[in-house]
């Protein structure tokens, strides 16, 4: 029998997951790719960020998992979150750092992806003519992405507010892994740990493609580091960095060992791929089971007919 409401927390969760784990990922791979390679230890600095691809999901769930570790008040903490959580004692500091600094980060977040969606809104209204079978399924495509980046938009407003207007525990350990919402992120952390190694090899190799004779005629023209990073490199590896996203796309979709690991599930961090491993093969519910299974297709088949679309559109 359907649970429902485990059903809709795995769905959700799952579009939570699709939207951070790409971008940051991808984000920080670019960045490292960048930086790394205008160092002269960039290579040693590339192989202890790729040293993560090497480790499996549950032993990296593990290697977290006392990242998060919580101790009772009367004994020492080994886990490095609540070593750092406890150095703050509440007073101005404590509120800046826990409180306003991360409520900042989350409104730039949300801005960048509000941006995003107005600038798919305004690519809907401007192709909203067009009958060719491709371009209608560009128009569908972006429409999807937009609507959930703006109910991602919506989650980081709601979290801005009750973040500023919580009272934190200052001085008590924390079960990090028990916290409702935050938890998720705290599980996204390890994905993103491990896939930024990834995103980072196949980027470098992208930024070292790029002709040099484009960089420094943008340098005679005085253009500015960040000018040069943005207008000129960027754009001439979008190529790779859509496949990129996508790649580390499809692995969020079947997440399943850290969740797995960590929480089972629990709290509110329950994903599509636990889901349907305890309909499967705990519950004997092969229907249910199963019907996570093809939601989990579907939810691919987007992305599949993303690529397609994009080959098409550079094969013309």
């Amino acid at each position: 029998m359907l649970d429902e409401p485990k059903f809709w927390e795995a769905l959700g969760n799952n579009m939570l997951w699709l939207i951070v784990v790409p971008a940051f990922s991808t984000g920080f791979g670019l960045l490292a790719a960048q930086l790394t390679d205008r160092i002269s230890w960039g290579n040693i600095a590339k192989s202890l960020i790729f040293m993560p691809m090497a480790i499996s999901f549950v032993g990296a769930a593990v290697i977290w998992k006392l990242v998060y570790d919580t101790r009772p008040v009367n004994q020492d903490q080994i886990g490095v979150l609540n070593a750092a959580w406890l150095g703050f004692d509440g007073g101005p500091f404590s509120v800046l750092v826990l409180q306003i600094v991360p409520a900042l980060v989350l409104i730039v977040f949300a801005a960048f992806l509000a941006y995003g969606v107005f600038q798919m809104a305004r690519s809907l209204l401007r192709g909203g003519q067009s009958h060719s079978a491709t371009s209608r399924l560009g128009l569908v495509l972006r429409a999807a992405f937009a609507a959930v980046a703006a109910w991602v938009v919506w989650l980081s407003l709601g979290s801005v507010v009750s973040l500023l207007s919580a009272k934190l525990p200052y001085g008590e350990p924390q079960t990090w892994l028990t916290i409702p919402y935050w938890n998720s992120f705290f599980l996204m952390a390890v994905l993103v740990w491990i896939q930024t190694g990834f995103a980072m090899v196949i980027l470098s190799a992208a930024l070292r493609g790029i002709p040099e004779e484009t960089i420094e005629a943008a340098v005679i023209d005085g253009a500015n580091p960040f000018q040069i990073f943005f207008r000129i490199k960027v754009p001439q590896i979008s190529g790779t960095i859509v496949v990129v996203w996508t790649t580390i796309t499809i692995v969020v979709l079947k997440v399943f060992d850290i969740v797995f690991a960590m929480t089972n599930g629990q709290w509110e961090t329950q994903v599509l791929a636990n889901y349907m491993y305890d309909k499967l093969f705990r519950a004997n519910d092969w229907g249910v089971g199963s019907a996570s299974a093809m939601t989990i297709m579907l939810l691919v088949t987007p992305i599949l007919a993303w690529n397609v679309y994009n080959a098409r559109r550079e094969t013309r």
